[in-house]
Formats: structure tokens, C-alpha cells, sequence
């Protein structure tokens, strides 16, 4: 009978112990792997550790945008109707306005949920970033893994809204070009709504030695005025001069001005097309590559 060979042991033909060189071989071979695919990894970790709130997740994505939608249809848009007058000219019914920016704040929530105490979680009260550091995975692809599988729950959120949207018939469109067709483009703004605004939380959250109530008061004073103040219920330009510079700064309004052209072909100057965009992806690079040094900072203690 032939035994198994231990790793590390004697050859089973010839009995000789492995090189010195053969076993660095090994190892490193070993090691390849998970640094090749080491993203991917930390990805499905903390998508299987989303299970433990999964129905959460799936009530959300599908009973906030019910709620929401069904109470501006019947409610509150029964009580407004004079149409919103749009950019070009046009004019919308309430519904319509409001759908793109429930569908941005969102994905903008979700983030605001999974770049905070998740990321707290795993420096300071789980610690398993460290574990996963300890491996072969490097830091920054721990980062990219809390990263994806945000995006992952984003993209599902937003999906999910565009799909009651285009139900309760918000999609269409006032001119030629964009037609209904191109509605969807709203699912990926909204991802990258999430981001613009996650990515620099997420780089804050994981500078943080200690929970002191911070997440709490980003929640109060720099999401609830971003929601309210950022031309989610209103025309942005109907607001005082000096509350307008909110949604100026608020990666929502740009984003809500992408995701109305595209859901109902809301005019928007090129140029200003270029700054919303551009907006987006400054604060959603500047925040991801901030969040990388901070995860090798501090994973390197």
C-alpha cells in the first residue's frame, strides 16, 4: 500500500527530503493564486457575510422603491397638479421628476450602509481584514473586495428601483433623443452615485481607531441635508441662492441630472454633462485610491 506524501516531507519513491529551493517553489506557487485572484476573494467573503442581513437587503431593494413610488403616485403627486417644467421647455408630471432621484439616493444609502460599519467591523471589532492580510492577499486588494461587493448590492438596489420606475411608466422621453430605450443608462449612474459618495466614506470610516457616533452624524448632517437639499423633491434653481451650493457640492444632484436625462430626456448642456460626470468619477477615483493607502497604512501595524 502506498501511503499519501506529506507536503513538506519525504519523496514517497525515493525517501529524499525536498530542497530548500523546491519548497520556496512550492510556496510560492502556492501563493499565486490568491494574489492573482486576491480581490475576488475578500469579494465573496463579504458577500457571504451580507447573508446574515440578506432579507434586509432584499426588502430594501424591493419595498423602499414600492413604498416610495406608490405613495408620490397616489399621495403626495394627487395634491401637486401642475407639471414640473423641465430644462427645455417641457414640463413632467411629479412622479416623473422625482423617480431618477430616489432611484440615486439609493444606491447613495446602500453605500452609506456597507462603506461604514462593515469597514469598521473589520479593522477594529471583527478584525478579519487582518486576517485576511496575513495571507497572501495585499491590502489594497482587501480594499477592492469591500469595494465590489458594495457595488454588487448598489447595482441590485438600482436595478431593482429602475424596474418599479419603468413599471409605474416614469420612463419615457420628451424628445427624439434619448428615447425609453436608453432609461437603463440610470442603473450604472446610480452605481457610480454610490461610489462618488462611498469611496470617500469608506477611506474616513477606515481611519477611524474607535466608533464614537461618527457614522451616526454623517447620516444627519451630510446625508439628510444632501437628500433634502440637492433638487431630489424640486427644481434645484426654485431654492434660496444660499442653499443652492449644496447641491452644487452634492454628488446627488449631478448624478440626478444625469439620471433624468436619461429617464426622460431632460436637456442638459454639454458642457455641463461633462462636469457632472466628471464630478462623479474625481470623487469616486480620488476616494478609492485614498481608501487603498489607508488600508496598506494600517494594515501594515
Amino acid at each position: 500500500m502506498t501511503l499519501p506524501q506529506v507536503p513538506g516531507g519525504p519523496d514517497a519513491a525515493t525517501g529524499a527530503h525536498p530542497t530548500l529551493d523546491e519548497l520556496r517553489a512550492e510556496a510560492i506557487e502556492g501563493g499565486r493564486k490568491p494574489r492573482r485572484y486576491g480581490s475576488w476573494y475578500a469579494t465573496e467573503h463579504m458577500l457571504r457575510a451580507m447573508r446574515a442581513y440578506g432579507w434586509t437587503i432584499v426588502v430594501g431593494a424591493l419595498g423602499q422603491p414600492l413604498v416610495y413610488l406608490f405613495g408620490l403616485a397616489v399621495g403626495l403627486a394627487a395634491l401637486i397638479s401642475q407639471d414640473i417644467p423641465t430644462a427645455g421647455g417641457g414640463s413632467v408630471s411629479y412622479l416623473v421628476f422625482v423617480a431618477p432621484a430616489l432611484l440615486m439616493t439609493a444606491t447613495i444609502a446602500v453605500a452609506s450602509e456597507e462603506f461604514t460599519y462593515p469597514v469598521m467591523a473589520g479593522f477594529k471589532w471583527r478584525r478579519y481584514f487582518y486576517g485576511f492580510n496575513a495571507s497572501a492577499l495585499s491590502s489594497p486588494q482587501i480594499a477592492n473586495g469591500v469595494t465590489i461587493a458594495a457595488s454588487a448590492r448598489m447595482l441590485f438596489a438600482g436595478g431593482a428601483y429602475y424596474l418599479f420606475i419603468w413599471a409605474f411608466g416614469a420612463v419615457f422621453s420628451l424628445t427624439t433623443v434619448p428615447d425609453p430605450a436608453h432609461g437603463w443608462i440610470s442603473i450604472p449612474v446610480g452605481l457610480l452615485a454610490g461610489l462618488s459618495f462611498g469611496m470617500p466614506l469608506m477611506a474616513y470610516a477606515a481611519s477611524l481607531e474607535d466608533d464614537k457616533g461618527q457614522f451616526a452624524l454623517v447620516q444627519r448632517f451630510v446625508f439628510m441635508p444632501m437628500f433634502l437639499f440637492s433638487g431630489t423633491f424640486y427644481p434645484l434653481a426654485t431654492l434660496p441662492w444660499w442653499l443652492q451650493w449644496i447641491g452644487w457640492i452634492s454628488p446627488l444632484w449631478h448624478a440626478t441630472e444625469l439620471g433624468r436625462m436619461a429617464s426622460f430626456g431632460e436637456p442638459v448642456d454639454p458642457v455641463m454633462l461633462v462636469v457632472h460626470v466628471a464630478y462623479l468619477l474625481v470623487l469616486s477615483v480620488g476616494g478609492y485610491l485614498l481608501t487603498r493607502r489607508i488600508f496598506t497604512r494600517r494594515l501594515a501595524k
